[in-house]
């Protein structure tokens, strides 16, 4: 019957933590038994050992060795026997110089020479050996006998049963195989819990399963256009997609790292890192308009998803410059059938002078003004601008100046960013005022725009909130949010390297500076021929 390995990974890990106990118990249980083995053998020769030099040192054993002759009978043998039945020992032999036999627990063996070579204990050594003679196997040990002076008269050799030393070591197996069975059952129980909260953490899936959601996870991540960003509890980037590369203006290098660490300070980091909490949140981050949700995970991070927005944004301001070219339209419309109703009443009444006097002041009127606007403004979608928001504040019964200080002869290096600038500023004065005045001028490369009016102004706490995303008084249109106007103008300002803040008017109302650095390009004038 083949065996079939596992495909979940819970029962992988499993059977292989089972395997390294069961592995590791064994591995140790033999180490133990080798060295205990030659333990108790060790300790058994120098018991052995002792019990020799103990007999060796019995006062009257040398004088009845050299003054009797060896019997079983004899003073030797009793001396030998009561000490081998209190050490509890195989036998003891106390034998002559020449390897007779003085003692012996087989008596019959007394007279006769010993089985071993006495040679080592008779040259004046100790010896411990495990050998075998004629009662067996046995751990044995042999010393030299002397007399008062020293001389060798005879040895002592001592023999300890080794089937005693085996049955010791029979003996701690089984407490050994307990132990190592406890701790066997331990390490498979540890096995099994790790491996269910495993289960529980990998939904029991298998290790091919797993590879294929990552592999799956990657390419679509990687592929939809929606940007992706995964924090962990820390608020540091673990998961980074192409898109969000993208939106966000970060490299592969940042994932590992904190947001406050790879994006400047300001509510598109409150929003990725849920300071600001709500759905479908506006941010506006590096010149992007961005749509952001966050949804927690369950280890204390976040999976943070991005839309931008930008283009639709960019739409709909184109959409409420096309609303705003309509107004200025129908308030052309308004006046020039005002003018016409005018002039039809002047020569109905026959006043035919008065009728040429008002047709020229009327044209010479708008005239004057488009081309002060040109004179003064070099640029022509700025000047068209400039004339179109004339139109709708006049149809909505407010008046928009130009400032005599306004002057712009210079190129504009990209004139739709101004146009973003300068359009925002003056839609919000004419929500709220009544008289608005614009200023543009060059300073070297640098533009500086100041559209001030008559309104209510803004409160001093309140002068950095309205350049936030999201700020907003008035309510939001239909086809967009509401609270972006503002928060465009400081990140494009912001982008040039400029300011954009708002102060007090003198007599009431706000003031609004926006600083744009190399926005113009100073065009060279050249003589030639006498002709500038």
């Amino acid at each position: 019957m083949r065996i079939h390995w596992p495909r979940r990974v819970f029962a992988q890990v499993l059977l292989t933590q089972v395997a390294i106990t069961t592995g590791v118990v064994m591995l140790v249980t033999g180490l133990f038994l080798a060295p205990l083995s030659h333990q108790l053998d060790d300790q058994a020769m120098r018991q052995a050992l002792s019990i020799a030099q103990t007999t060796a040192a019995e006062p009257g054993l040398v004088h009845n060795l050299t003054s009797t002759e060896p019997s079983p009978g004899g003073p030797v043998q009793a001396e030998a026997e009561r000490i081998r039945r209190a050490t509890g020992a195989l036998y003891i032999v106390v034998m002559d110089t020449r390897g007779v036999r003085w003692s012996h627990t087989d008596t019959p063996q007394i007279g006769k020479h010993v089985s071993t070579d006495p040679s080592t204990a008779l040259a004046g050594r100790e010896i411990m050996q495990i050998d075998d003679g004629t009662l067996g196997r046995s751990a044995r040990a042999k010393v030299p006998l002397r007399d008062a002076h020293g001389t060798i008269v005879g040895a002592v050799s001592v023999g300890i049963a080794y089937d005693s030393v085996r049955e010791r070591l029979l003996g701690t197996i089984p407490g050994l195989l307990l132990y190592a069975g406890a701790a066997l059952a331990a390490g498979v129980l540890a096995a099994l819990a790790v491996s269910r909260r495993l289960q529980r953490s990998t939904h029991g899936l298998a290790f091919a399963d797993i590879s294929a959601l990552l592999d799956e996870r990657e390419a679509m991540l990687h592929s939809i256009r929606e940007a992706v960003l995964a924090l962990d509890a820390r608020g540091r980037i673990r998961l980074l997609n192409d898109e969000a590369q993208r939106l966000l203006e970060l490299t592969p290098d940042a994932v590992g790292h904190a947001l406050s660490e790879v994006l400047p300070p300001g509510r598109a980091a409150e929003v990725l890192t849920g300071q600001v909490d709500g759905v479908d949140l506006l941010t506006v981050c590096r010149g992007r308009v961005l749509i952001a949700n966050r949804m927690p995970t369950g280890d204390g991070g976040a999976v943070v998803t991005l839309r931008d927005r930008t283009e639709l944004e960019l739409l709909g301001r184109e959409l409420d410059s096309t609303h705003g070219l309509l107004d200025a339209l129908r308030a052309q419309d308004h006046e020039h059938a005002n003018r016409l109703h005018t002039l039809l009443g002047l020569l109905e009444l026959g006043r035919h002078e008065a009728a040429v006097e008002f047709v020229a002041e009327v044209a010479n009127g708008r005239r004057a003004s488009a081309e002060q606007v040109a004179e003064r403004v070099n640029d022509p979608l700025l000047s068209a601008l400039l004339v179109g928001k004339s139109a709708i504040a006049a149809e909505r019964g407010a008046s928009l100046h130009i400032s005599p200080n306004t002057m712009l002869p210079d190129v504009v290096v990209d004139p739709r960013d101004l146009v973003t600038v300068l359009g925002n500023l003056i839609d919000n004065a004419l929500d709220v005022a009544s008289l608005i005045e614009v200023e543009l001028r060059a300073e070297g490369t640098t533009t500086v725009l100041r559209v001030s009016d008559n309104g209510p102004g803004v409160a001093p706490d309140l002068r950095e909130q309205i350049f936030t995303e999201g700020w907003s008084t008035k309510e939001s249109p239909a086809h967009r949010g509401r609270g972006l106007g503002l928060a465009l103008v400081r990140r494009l300002a912001e982008r040039y390297g400029g300011v954009a803040r708002v102060g007090a008017r003198a007599g009431g109302g706000a003031v609004f500076t926006v600083v744009l650095p190399e926005t113009l390009t100073v065009r060279q004038l050249t003589e030639v021929g006498g002709v500038q």
